[in-house]
């Protein structure tokens, strides 16, 4: 293990802070997609769903995924300027994006309070599971794919293990839920919500992308890891999303806000190991996934899943560490170390614990207390009644 110096700690904040910023990225892309009776509770959810997010992880979560507790002296928990403390901070901000991916997909009509239960449980217990997996070396699975398959599962900063995990929690979640009163007849008929705010939702973009580099770069977490190879990778496929999904969306704002996050979802994983060629090429095909999966799942499929989480994450997700396997390999000017049956081994576990926890967790909330609004309630809005409050509240004096 190398010296950890005060730089580290730096290093580490900032890309905490950066990934913090992320959430009023979600916050603002989910704000600008759902109808304007929603918009207060996409804010609302997102700064909620973290606080409780920090408290499982920190509680429970971190302790699952790393076997390391904060209830010690404070004098040995804060040793080498705190670059253990700053660690779970970053690693928290990740672990709160599995209910931030979520809550884009249950928008609209999912009760509040038993969401932030639901936050508690896949933070706590779900997400470190497979994290702890992954990142941590836990039940020897790692070493296995290493001595069988060639290598051991590669995900640098998370397609696997924080968007698609989110992802197919997601749909999940959406699959217990149902669709939007009204969104689909029994004659067949598609009720489309478009967007309420384009402006909003392009701002909620622009602040994840600007954050992702933060997230990719600092995944290293040493400044002495530190790459600009993993810098220039996320932005050739940021640009290769972009581009495909305008091309494929026929010039639709949605699609091409969602396409640079696609492709940033999918070169997570292999952000450090693949040639920018490799990259450009993952991120466009994740853009045009987006768009065409996107598509199937709203209109064939009927699955209500608000933003596109499932797609966006839990698929582009899944690609990106299968496209690890694949690019990361010196033939295709890779940096190699990487096992295309490792990558997908890895990618199908995150898949099932993804999926079954949170069809458990949701399961069990569903029968128990109930996850979502009344028609009345859902005709209403969730902003009225859930907050008692519009985005754009007006009231004239009564005197």
């Amino acid at each position: 293990m190398t010296a950890i110096s005060p730089n580290d700690v730096l290093f580490l904040l900032l890309g905490a802070v950066m990934i913090l910023a992320m959430h009023a990225g979600f916050a603002f892309l989910e704000l600008g997609t759902v109808r304007k009776k929603n918009q207060v509770n996409a804010l609302v959810k997102i700064l909620t769903d973290f606080a409780v997010s920090a408290i499982a992880y920190f509680f429970v979560g971190y302790s699952v995924a790393y076997g390391v507790n904060f209830l010690g002296d404070v004098n040995h928990i804060s040793q080498h300027s705190g670059y253990e403390l700053v660690k779970f901070f970053f690693l928290l901000t990740f672990a709160a994006a599995i209910p931030a991916i979520v809550s884009g997909g249950i928008a609209e009509r999912a009760k509040f309070h038993p969401q932030s239960a639901a936050t508690f449980l896949l933070v706590g217990l779900v997400y470190p599971f497979f994290e702890g997996i992954a990142w941590n070396g836990h039940y020897g699975v790692q070493g296995w794919l290493a001595a069988n398959l060639g290598a051991p599962f590669h995900d640098f900063a998370g397609s696997v293990v924080v968007h698609a995990v989110g992802g197919w929690i997601g749909l999940a979640a959406v699959l217990h839920l149902g669709a939007r009163r009204g969104r689909y007849s029994k004659e067949g008929r598609i009720a489309a919500h478009p967007p309420s705010s384009i402006p909003f939702l392009a701002l909620g973009a622009w602040i994840l992308i600007v954050g992702w580099f933060g997230f990719n770069v600092m995944s290293a977490q040493k400044i002495a890891g530190i790459s600009g190879l993993v810098a220039i990778n996320s932005l050739m496929a940021m640009v290769g999303g972009t581009l495909t999904a305008m091309w494929l969306g026929k010039n639709d704002p949605g699609f091409i806000h969602n396409g640079p996050l696609a492709g940033l979802v999918a070169v997570c994983a292999g952000s450090d190991i693949m040639h920018p060629v490799g990259a450009l090429v993952v991120g466009g095909v994740a853009g045009a996934m987006f768009v065409w999966l996107f598509t199937l799942t709203q209109n064939r499929w009927k699955i209500d899943d608000v933003l596109g989480v499932w797609p966006l994450h839990g698929l582009c997700g899944a690609w990106g560490g299968v496209a690890a396997g694949i690019f990361g390999q010196h033939l295709l000017g890779g940096a190699g170390g990487v096992s295309l049956f490792s990558q997908l081994a890895g990618t199908l576990g995150g898949i099932a614990v993804g999926f079954g926890g949170g069809y458990l967790v949701y399961g069990l909330l569903k029968h128990s207390v109930g996850i979502r609004l009344s028609d009345e309630e859902e005709f209403n809005g969730a902003d009225l009644s859930i907050h008692q409050i519009t985005a754009t509240p007006e009231r004239e004096s009564n005197w």
